[in-house]
């Protein structure tokens, strides 16, 4: 079974990840997981620290010659911020000098909860492990993920779908880089222009934008996943996996909540046959997954992103020592973050769907995953 930790701080040392349970035999570009770390770095409207930071790669363990061992993949991106924290977020020596404390909560934070929670009278011990600076580390294990499913032609895509009030129209997978020419990662060219302007208007008021983005997988066999417990459920497991995304507030598959205005005629996808192709379906209103298993259809994922909680001209709150009402402190940080959330969206669905491969496939060796791959496949041709 795969899995993945990660740890680290926003201003810390490092972000690491550890990976286990990928098959021996897998060949890793680091340029593509780089490629990856700079598109979620990248998108119209993000905030200073990104001129900062150039995320990049390390492997601690677990790959010799570039390529899979079976044992713990360990991975490592270094924060070049962290000489500008050093003195206050040593994990030895830091200094917790008075000034320095956070005491002001943020509304639409981690902030108050987490300092609850954990008894925290410094309010930075839980905003550096809340900030969405995480999700880099995520990107770098779901790029792992698409190295992968890439043996079994398993490919996926994230696109923005829209921000704020402004949608564009969307395709399916767009190979090449056409895609990433856009600022915003949108499909449609000129409603991206129309949420650029936003977004500077956005800005220009101290205020953030929110949006939504889709995940899209092409490739994919029937049978990932299972009906027989609820959290067997590929749908699930994918919604809870996307959920997790700092500022994520809602996931669908498919038509999603549009189904639920609509009759069930113009919901269901009728199935076909095919000679030499086997099942299909007219149409794909339930996006590639029916009963908690893909259907052989493109998988389509869809996540609403609500604003960045930091803003220039902060909300008000609540001092947790003196209790006086101030307004919120202010972070560092982006005005719209829709494209770099759409990047992570996409390493967290591949990291599922390559957990759903191993899980139906098995194998401690590449080999071994794809022999019974191509198994099933000729399994499908008979049935």
């Amino acid at each position: 079974m795969l899995r993945f930790l990660t740890a680290g701080e926003s201003h810390g040392q490092a972000l690491t990840a550890i990976i286990e349970g990928l098959p021996a035999g897998i060949k890793i570009d680091p340029a593509k997981i780089n490629l990856l770390l700079q598109r979620r770095q990248g998108g119209y409207g993000r905030g200073k620290r990104m001129e900062i930071e150039q995320d990049r790669v390390e492997f601690l363990a677990g790959l010799r010659g570039l390529v899979t061992l079976g044992s713990p993949l360990t991975m490592q991106i270094k924060n070049r911020d962290w000489e500008n924290w050093c003195a206050i977020m040593d994990a030895e020596k830091a200094v917790l000098s008075p000034e320095r404390v956070v005491t002001r909560p943020r509304p639409g934070h981690a902030d108050l909860a987490g300092s609850l929670k954990y008894r925290q009278d410094d309010l930075r011990n839980i905003l550096e492990r809340a900030s969405a600076r995480e999700t880099a580390a995520r990107v770098a294990v779901g790029a792992v993920a698409q190295e992968f499913l890439g043996y079994f032609g398993i490919r996926l895509q994230a696109q923005v779908v829209s921000i704020g009030n402004i949608t564009g129209k969307m395709r399916d997978i767009i190979h090449g880089e056409e895609l990433y020419q856009d600022p915003l990662y949108c499909p449609d060219h000129e409603a991206s222009k129309q949420m650029m302007e936003a977004i500077d208007r956005a800005r220009a008021q101290g205020d953030s934008l929110g949006g939504s983005f889709q995940v899209l997988a092409e490739g994919l066999p029937p049978g990932l996943g299972s009906h027989v417990q609820w959290d067997k459920r590929l749908d699930g497991i994918l919604t809870q996996a996307v959920m997790s995304i700092p500022a994520i507030k809602g996931v669908e598959i498919g038509l999603g909540f549009a189904a639920a205005s609509l009759p069930g005629s113009q919901v269901h996808d009728e199935i076909i046959y095919t000679d030499g192709k086997g099942y299909s379906r007219k149409t794909n209103r339930s996006g590639g997954l029916e009963g908690g298993m893909t259907n052989g259809e493109m998988l389509v994922v869809r996540a609403a992103m609500k604003p960045i909680p930091t803003l220039c001209k902060p909300l008000w709150s609540v001092d947790i020592h003196s209790k006086e009402p101030f307004f919120a402190a202010v972070e560092r940080s982006d005005v719209c973050a829709v494209p770099a959330a759409a990047i992570v969206g996409e390493a967290m669905v591949a990291w599922v769907l390559a957990a759903a491969v191993m899980e139906k496939f098995g194998g401690d060796h590449l080999e071994e995953t794809l022999n019974n791959y191509q198994n099933y496949l000729r399994y499908l041709k008979t049935r």
